[in-house]
């Protein structure tokens, strides 16, 4: 493992009030690859990414992002490091329409003129979005959401991505989409942590695996 790993865990302890969910993970990403995690439910994939979020109690062990411990990080400061995160089930805000979820993802920005360059290039990439812009979320297809839920995380331009179960419940054209962009992300040199349950679409996609039992 290079020692330049864009997202390392040592021996991660972690989980919730009822309990740790995790015993002592570890596991690295690097800068253009995609690393899959693998596993039934119940496992502990989606903790995984949570407790690299700050979204989990970190009981023991070592998170680094570039270099940097942040196992101790408030939540909300995390993603400004250039971590993006696709939650399973897609998440996307119902009452909102696509355009007001998209600029979500660009509130952090205060170049205007950047921003609106992003979200133009991030459109250019989902064009089936472009259709919608003024449309509830929630008025979408699962598929839709999806695309909007991954176009929002990209318009942050994160350096590591977390995808929880991208895949899940789409139909098969729409899964070879997502794998797409999944090869596309690392294309631009992003590093990606996989949570997926679906072997076929990570032995496609991924460079490297980790199965949690």
């Amino acid at each position: 493992m290079s020692k330049s790993a864009l997202l390392k865990l040592e021996g991660v302890r972690a989980g919730y009030e009822a309990g740790p969910v995790l015993y002592g993970i570890s596991l690295y990403v690097q800068a253009g690859e995609v690393v899959g995690l693998l596993g039934r439910n119940g496992m502990g994939k989606s903790t995984t990414l949570k407790g690299v979020l700050g979204l989990v109690r970190i009981l023991e062990g070592s998170i680094r992002f570039e270099g940097r411990e942040i196992s101790r990080w408030p939540a909300y400061s995390i993603p400004r490091l250039g971590i993006g995160y696709v939650p399973q089930g897609r998440r996307v805000f119902p009452e909102l329409s696509v355009r007001e979820n998209l600029l979500l993802g660009l509130r952090a920005r205060r170049d205007r003129l950047r921003a609106q360059h992003r979200l133009e290039s991030v459109l250019g990439t989902f064009p089936q979005l472009k259709d919608h812009l003024d449309q509830r979320a929630g008025t979408l297809s699962g598929g839709e959401q999806q695309m909007l839920a991954i176009a929002r995380a990209l318009l942050m331009e994160p350096k590591l991505m977390l995808l929880d179960e991208p895949t899940e419940g789409l139909m098969p054209t729409l899964v070879a989409r997502t794998e797409q962009l999944i090869a596309e992300m690392k294309a631009r040199g992003l590093g990606v942590l996989l949570a997926e349950q679906r072997l076929e679409t990570a032995l496609r996609v991924c460079d490297r695996l980790y199965v949690l039992e």
